[in-house]
């Protein structure tokens, strides 16, 4: 019981990361995003420690980014339309159908959200393929299986959680990341993506049959 209430913390400490991390890709950055996560040093100390490679990278590129605060925003803003710029110009577009197979995977994915009832309020703004609407509705598949008590199903939430990042984020998001280190000019965005593709991998390596939880001093670790 006490490592699944640990393992259950350690995934609500990722859901946050993702809720940041996909707003950042998904609305343009305004000023209370600096002042919260960056001038208060939000990002300087995450939630969750982790032993990934890519976690570890993602903190060392959020705490070094945005060190000149009063130019932050500006720079934000500058790079959010680079990358993510609609018409056709973006130069990492967060769009799984951009890497895969064009529009089979927005249907598919489509497909899944309808599985489970979920029509998200961005519906007909934002691409249903679009990297922000799979990291909200992978959060929610993570809230529902924090709320399980029925160990089999526990057993099969968790295989859907597995289910859903192997169709629709694994297939392309390391592809993604690496447009994001080549053309990101900011640190901020740069971190941001690695700490996507950091967290979808410890969420998915936490939902297996074999976890092993444990605390360290003042961090939740996996």
């Amino acid at each position: 019981m006490e490592i699944r209430d640990e393992n259950h913390n350690i995934l609500k400490g990722y859901n946050l990361l993702l809720y940041f991390a996909g707003s950042m890709i998904m609305y343009e950055p305004v000023e209370e995003c600096v002042v919260d996560f960056w001038k208060q040093g939000i990002l300087a100390k995450l939630p969750v420690s982790s032993s990934n490679p890519n976690f570890a990278k993602a903190a060392s590129q959020l705490r070094e980014s945005c060190s000149d605060k009063s130019i932050c925003l500006e720079r934000l803003h500058e790079d959010y339309n680079r990358l993510f710029a609609t018409g056709g110009s973006s130069l990492a577009p967060a769009i799984e159908s951009f890497y895969t197979n064009g529009s089979e995977s927005g249907q598919s994915v489509s497909g899944f959200y309808d599985s489970y009832g979920w029509k998200s309020k961005l519906k007909g703004k934002i691409n249903d393929d679009h990297l922000g609407m799979e990291l909200l509705f992978l959060t929610l598949l993570v809230e529902k299986y924090l709320v399980l008590d029925d160990q089999a199903c526990v057993s099969e939430m968790r295989n859907e959680i597995r289910r859903f990042i192997d169709e629709h984020i694994f297939s392309w998001i390391r592809r993604w990341n690496s447009k994001m280190q080549e053309f990101a000019n900011t640190l901020c965005y740069k971190g941001i993506a690695t700490l996507i593709f950091a967290c979808v991998e410890d969420i998915y390596s936490l939902c297996n049959n074999s976890v092993v939880v444990f605390v360290q001093p003042g961090h939740l670790k996996n």
